[in-house]
């Protein structure tokens, strides 16, 4: 019955499509993208909410700290067999699989990412795994708009844009924050956009975000009633909380990976890594409990009068009024946080570091103002350093300053904050800059060799196979041949330059047209000049392996035309600086988004 009402719905939009001018459409597509991406949003949420609720309301009755430890163990060890069983052995993580696939393959994301996320997401976080929704959201949104645009046979260009359509109405719906979600798909996802794509995307992101304003429950979203007037007497503190939370952004992200990176290396099978990192993560959630789920709950306590809560239901209970356990605990549990994180990861779960960044934010923001205010240095209000904190992460872990001040200045619903967020989001952003190259999701891009920058050369550069503009047919002649040699390959083909190659295939010269015009109009030199006499050392060589951006900045450096590549040491090819070029301006103009 549902796939029948799927189909029909299928065949009214094929009809709007062929009476509709190409513009219209994509407007169209951008609303029910929208729609479809805030449906996802709302079941993903509402199952991690009901199960968080049901396990403080199981461990609020039964005094049992254990059981909030137990749930996060079934999730992983489930989200395993999930994946093994039903998605072939693997599932993608991480936002960066979208800029590889808009960059490699072509805007296409797998079909099975229309599921795979949820299902496997909702499994880890839903059940208590300390990462977030949003990353799977993201790439849940990103695959409903990559598998429109394939459905309905869209071009390159607008499969992009589909897919910044479906991030951006995925943020929206999972904060009730459009223009958030407009930021998020153009400052991470989409860094070169003509200002006309932002129409499509704003529409996509409004809808998502009214979906869910009118579906899901308002206490299901992280959202702010206590603020605080910004005072400007305040801002030395702002300055140092955006270099501690610019610092905090690159302690988070080396040690997560590294906790990732050695699940990786170790060559156990799939369940017992489950069991072995899902059981870690269980103690620390039975010493620290609010490393349970998302942590958003925790969050909005924080910001709250009576942040002692989060004590509640712990194993320090009977100090919740003591401000100094409260302050050792929150600061304790701000440098766990990335190692809960990244066993959840790291062990067969599958989350993203979106809402821990916030998690983070919001804890290193409340520890830093209570304690200049218990020292007596001043008090200062800590539900405004909560959440302007979180900002800070955001933005030094992400890169995303603008997303970041955006984001907070609407969960907070005023903009009475956004001088704060402004000052803390870009020291932050320039703090971890300065010391990570990359975002957190683009660094293992990054270590593979696709990088992806807001440099917009970089990233055409990199998405272009040196593969396909290397010539390997060119004619070579040996260093103790005679010039008579060259001149007969010459007069028969097109070639200007000649690798000078030995027995085994070494390169050991060039011999270019140019510099040999003079002597091949000269009999008797030509008979007695030997290749070697005249060959020269190349500029520059290029490996087969080299990057594209290597390549034209060799070539930018050396000032030639042709430079030899070299495969495993050995010659194998030319490449030409003007077919290089031209790669780089067919890439460029089906790259643009208009």
């Amino acid at each position: 019955m549902l796939k029948k009402y799927f189909r029909r719905l299928e065949s009214i939009i094929a009809l709007a499509q062929s009476i509709m001018t190409p513009k219209q459409f994509i407007f169209l597509s951008s609303v029910l993208i929208g729609i479809s991406c805030s449906l996802a949003v709302i079941v993903l949420k509402t199952f991690a909410h009901s199960v968080f609720s049901f396990a403080t309301s199981i461990n609020g009755i039964l005094k049992l700290s254990f059981i909030n430890s137990i749930l996060p163990i079934i999730g992983i060890v489930m989200t395993v067999f999930v994946v093994k069983k039903v998605l072939n052995g693997s599932i993608q993580k991480g936002t960066s699989q979208i800029l590889y696939a808009v960059a490699k393959k072509a805007s296409i994301i797998p079909k099975k990412q229309l599921y795979a996320q949820i299902v496997t997401s909702s499994l880890t976080v839903g059940l208590g795994g300390s990462a977030g929704l949003e990353s799977p959201i993201v790439i849940t949104g990103a695959a409903f708009g990559s598998n429109f645009a394939q459905n309905y046979k869209l071009q390159y260009k607008d499969r992009t844009l589909m897919i910044g359509c479906g991030v951006a109405a995925g943020i929206a719906a999972a904060f009730n924050a459009p223009i958030a979600g407009v930021l998020f798909a153009i400052e991470v996802l989409l860094v070169d956009v003509s200002i006309s794509a932002f129409t499509p995307i704003m529409i996509s992101a409004a809808t998502g975000a009214l979906v869910s304003a009118i579906l899901l429950d308002e206490s299901i979203l992280l959202s702010f009633k206590k603020q605080e007037t910004f005072d400007y007497h305040n801002i030395p503190f702002y300055v140092l909380l955006g270099v501690l939370t610019g610092l905090m952004a690159i302690y988070y992200s080396r040690n997560f990976q590294r906790v990732e990176h050695y699940f990786a290396k170790q060559q156990i099978g799939p369940y017992k890594k489950a069991l072995i990192g899902s059981s870690l993560l269980a103690l620390l959630i039975f010493i620290f409990p609010t490393l349970f789920g998302e942590g958003y709950e925790s969050i909005k306590t924080l910001s709250e009068a009576d942040p002692g809560q989060i004590l509640d239901n712990t194993l320090f209970a009977d100090y919740r009024n003591n401000h100094w356990v409260l302050l050792l605990f929150v600061g304790a549990t701000m440098m766990v946080k990335v190692f809960a994180s990244g066993l959840t990861i790291g062990s067969g779960g599958n989350g993203g570091n979106f809402a821990p960044s916030l998690f983070l934010g919001s804890y290193l923001g409340y520890f830093f103002s209570k304690f200049i205010t218990l020292i007596g240095l001043s008090k200062l209000p800590i539900s405004n350093f909560t959440m302007v904190g979180m900002a800070g992460i955001l933005s030094g872990l992400f890169h995303a300053p603008l997303t970041a001040i955006f984001l907070i200045a609407e969960i907070t619903g005023g903009y009475g904050l956004m001088i704060p967020l402004m000052i803390v989001s870009s020291i932050s952003f320039a703090i971890s800059k300065r010391f990570e190259k990359y975002s957190l999701d683009v660094k293992g891009l990054a270590k593979k060799g696709h990088a992806f920058t807001s440099n917009k050369d970089s990233n055409i550069l990199s998405t272009l196979d040196i593969d396909t503009i290397i010539q390997c047919d060119y004619l070579t002649v040996h260093p103790d041949e005679n010039l008579s040699k060259l001149v007969d390959l010459i007069s028969h083909s097109n070639q200007v330059v000649f690798a000078v190659v030995n027995n085994e295939k070494d390169l050991v010269g060039v011999v270019h047209f140019n510099d040999i015009r003079e002597i091949i109009f000269n009999t008797y030199r030509v008979k007695y000049t030997k290749i070697s006499d005249v060959m020269k050392t190349p500029a520059a060589t290029i490996s087969s392996y080299d990057s594209m951006e290597i390549v034209m900045s060799k070539f930018e450096k050396s000032k030639s035309a042709f430079l030899p590549v070299l495969r495993d040491e050995k010659y194998y090819g030319f490449i030409s600086k003007s077919i290089a070029l031209e790669a780089y301006r067919t890439k460029l103009r089906s790259m643009t988004i208009e």
